[in-house]
């Protein structure tokens, strides 16, 4: 019987825990942009091209 206060304890703290770092996240704006996230997938990544090899690595 005392297994089980302990496991319901454990389980209302670690929810606790959840409640807490959710609101922590609305508060500071986690949740404020919706839109971006969907459509970032659909725009091309920036490839960077660097062309730093100089000639003396180039064999003949």
């Amino acid at each position: 019987m005392k297994i089980i206060l302990l496991l319901i304890l454990v389980s209302l703290f670690i929810a606790g825990g959840f409640l807490v770092a959710f609101f922590w996240a609305v508060g500071t704006g986690q949740y404020e942009d919706d839109y971006t996230p969907s459509v970032r997938m659909l725009f091309d990544d920036e490839v960077v091209n660097d062309h730093t090899t100089s000639e003396s690595h180039i064999s003949t």
